[in-house]
């Protein structure tokens, strides 16, 4: 019995010292806690929890939110390329009270953001285009 083994896969690695994790952190926290929002995640594609800040007043689930939000943006993403795009590169569900913003960082990580009302979708967007090249850079 012979294994079927694709060699054009590819699988990238990723490794992030004490510093880069602690710069990434300050950026969540300067970037977008700072700016209002609830609680801001960021994860890999696989739904593993990279950097988490909050705002001390969240009791949300995070390991189960981060393992469905990748979940979520790969089916949007097939649904995006069913439609001849290339990719939708952001999500985002409104609640009555809760939203969650999807943004891709890079081709293997996402920013969860959730927010209340009181941040507006504009800023929110604007704060983490920032926070995402600035975390890019940290790579």
């Amino acid at each position: 019995m012979g294994s079927e083994y694709d060699d054009s896969a590819t699988f990238s690695e990723y490794t992030l010292g004490p510093e880069q994790l602690d710069s990434i952190e300050r950026v969540l926290q300067n970037d977008l806690i700072d700016s209002g929002v609830h609680s801001v995640m960021l994860i890999d594609m696989a739904g593993n929890i990279i950097a988490q800040n909050d705002n001390g007043q969240c009791d949300h689930d995070l390991y189960s939110l981060a393992a469905l939000a990748s979940a979520n943006f790969a089916a949007v993403d097939t649904m995006a390329k069913i439609v001849g795009e290339e990719e939708f590169s952001l999500l985002f569900h409104k609640g009555e009270s809760e939203n969650i913003h999807f943004s891709k960082v890079n081709p293997e990580f996402l920013l969860i953001t959730i927010f209340g009302k009181d941040v507006t979708l504009g800023l929110l967007r604007l704060k983490v285009a920032e926070a995402i090249k600035k975390i890019n850079e940290v790579w």
